[in-house]
Parts: structure tokens; sequence; C-alpha cells
């Protein structure tokens, strides 16, 4: 029996990779522990439990970017948190750490190499994390999503992804998936989506109201299926073929439908919608550090997808560029198959795989 621990969390970049591994380790060994480290603080602490799993604290301890108060009191911070981790790993008898960045992953990286006990490390964006920067030096071995991410030692491993899109069979699904939105199973359909708080420049582009590009679509002879966010106040011109939903609660219906997309560039949405094979547009957020730029950057370099920046998508960008491409099945035929190149549905397994050879002496 192996007692794994999993650390990271924070945001669902971290959670969710996190989660389907721990899934998957505990469908391989029912009689093993799966642990998870995380933060008081972080989503970790309402979506680990609500799975299943024991979460144990870490206290959230962030890189002083700048020299302030918070600065001179990182040092005694840090090393309490990493008493922490070794506390856990001792009384628990860890056998291997794996961290997916984040708060909880700094500490147990340095904890575990301390302890003597493996550690792997995984990275989602094309743009690595401080915690996994620092965890890459010593790790048993490194996996990042995306190629050309700069991560010592680091393999392409893909990204972990929920059970519902790995085994989603988008044929097998297009009609009920049609029905459930209101939309004609045998007509295309350009799913556009920002994320679950929206994007409001694609509600601007696409959107009634705002000289948005969704009649063009539909003239062009396509369906849009438009996922506003669940702040949003874009108004529904209640028209055949064009289906406005504040929130996606199906996102494998939304997936199982989609001939095209437009949407942010999340190390999450580009892995999923790469796995699936579906041509993109993609429009990275323009807040940050510039990491939702890079982990579109395979998907574009490979022909899979199409970059537009977020300060030049408009409603006329979207009739000058994207409904031509709508209208060019030759080239939607090429980037399909381009997607399923830099894509895969893998990403789980790998990072098993890579557990695995950490646990060998």
């Amino acid at each position: 029996m192996t007692t794994y621990l999993l650390a990271g969390g924070g945001t669902a970049g971290h959670v969710n990779p996190l989660l389907a591994v721990a899934d998957a380790l505990r469908a391989r060994e029912p009689a093993s522990d799966v642990l998870v480290l995380g933060t008081r603080e972080g989503l970790e602490s309402r979506l680990v439990p609500e799975r299943g799993y024991e979460l144990l604290f870490v206290d959230k301890v962030p890189f002083p970017r700048r020299p302030n108060r918070a600065a001179v009191a990182f040092p005694n911070r840090f090393r309490r948190a990493i008493a922490q981790v070794r506390e856990h790993i001792a009384a628990r008898r860890v056998d291997v750490v794996v961290g997916f960045g984040g708060y909880a992953s700094a500490p147990a990286y340095v904890a575990a190499r301390r302890a003597g006990v493996p550690f792997v490390v995984h990275e989602a964006n094309a743009r690595p994390g401080l915690a996994n920067v620092l965890g890459a030096r010593w790790a048993a071995g490194s996996g990042v999503a995306f190629e050309g991410t700069p991560l010592k030692g680091a393999r392409v491993v893909g990204m972990p992804l929920r059970r519902e899109i790995v085994d989603l069979d988008r044929g097998a699904v297009r009609r009920e998936a049609a029905t459930y939105f209101g939309l004609d199973a045998s007509r295309p359909v350009v799913l556009v989506f920002g994320g679950s708080l929206g994007a409001q420049r694609l509600n601007e582009a696409f959107g009634d109201g705002h000289g948005g590009a969704w009649r063009d679509v539909l003239d062009a002879g396509w369906q849009l299926l438009h996922a506003t966010g669940e702040r949003s106040d874009l108004s529904d011109p209640g028209v055949d073929g064009y289906a406005v939903r504040r929130y996606l609660d199906r996102m494998d219906f939304a997936f199982a439908l989609a001939d095209f997309i437009v949407s942010r560039a999340g190390s999450a949405t580009v892995s999923e919608i790469s796995a699936l094979g579906i041509p993109a547009v993609y429009v990275p957020y323009a807040v940050g550090n510039g990491e939702q730029a890079l982990n579109a950057a395979s998907a574009v370099r490979s022909g899979a997808a199409v970059l537009i920046p977020d300060a030049e998508f408009t409603g006329d960008r979207v009739r000058s560029e994207v409904v031509p491409l709508l209208a060019d099945e030759t080239r939607r035929a090429a980037m399909t198959a381009a997607a399923a190149s830099v894509g895969t549905r893998n990403g789980t397994e790998n990072v098993v795989a890579m557990i695995d050879e950490a646990l060998v002496p």
C-alpha cells in the first residue's frame, strides 16, 4: 500500500488536474491513501472534501515580490510551512509527493527533499509558476502540459483532464446535446465562451446590442452557442440558431456540439479543446504575465488554432477573419487534424507513470 500526497490549489487550474490524478490513483489502488495538501483559503478547501479526499493544511505563504513587511516576515513563515508539511509526511508515512503548483507546493517540495521522499512536479501553464520552478531543481520528474515550457528536466505529458472530457464521444451525444441547448444537430455550431465569469470582449464582439457579429455567423449558415458568464447582462435576441446561456453546466454537451470554438486561452481550456480535436480562435486574456498567449502558442504553431489579441477582437474582426474561416472547409479540416497532433487525452496516465517512476528505488 502506498501513501500519496498531492499538493496544490488556489485556483481551478491547479485543483482540477490534481483531482484528476487523485481519482486515477484511487481507482487503481483503492487500498492506498491519497491525501491532498492545500491551504484554508484556496478553492481546494471546498472542492477536495467534496470529492471525498482528506485535505491536510499548510499555511498560505506568498512569495514576496517587493521589499516590504511581508518580505521581512517571509523566511520565518516559509520555514513554519515547511515544518508543517514535514509533520504531515512523517505522521502519514508519505511515500511520494506530487505537486501541481500554487501556495501549497513550494513548502511541500522542500519538505519532501529534506525528508528524503521523492516528488514530481506538474506544470499546467506554458509559463511556469515560482513554486514549480523551485521544485523542478530537485524533482524526480517534471511534466508540463505544453511544449516549450521552460522548466528544468521537463517532458511534455499533457494536462490531466476531467473524466467527462477524456471519455467524451462527441458524435454519440451530439443529438442529445443539441436538444439540451435548443439547437439543430444537423447544422454546424460555433461555441463562444470565456470562463465561468464570461469575457466582456467576446460578449461585445458577438453579442446583441454591441454591433456584435452573431447575425453574420448565422447568415454564414452556422449556429452559435454563446456562454456570456454569470454576471453578464447581455440580452438574448431569442432567435433560432443563437443559444445564449449565462453558464454552461454541461460543458461536455457544449464540446460535443462545437465544430469551431472562440474562447480565452486558459491552460485547461486549450488542453481540452486540443484533446478533443476542435479548431479554435483564441483571444488570450490580456491581464497577468502573458501566460494565456503562451498556452495557445503550440496550438497556433501547429495550425490547430488562430490567435487574435484581446485589444483587436471586435465584431468587425469576427466578420473579417472568423466568419470567412467558417466558410473555408479545407482550412478547418486542416486545423482539426493539427489539433489532434498537439492534444492528448492521456495526461492523467502520463502523470501517474511519472509518479510510478519516482517510486522505483
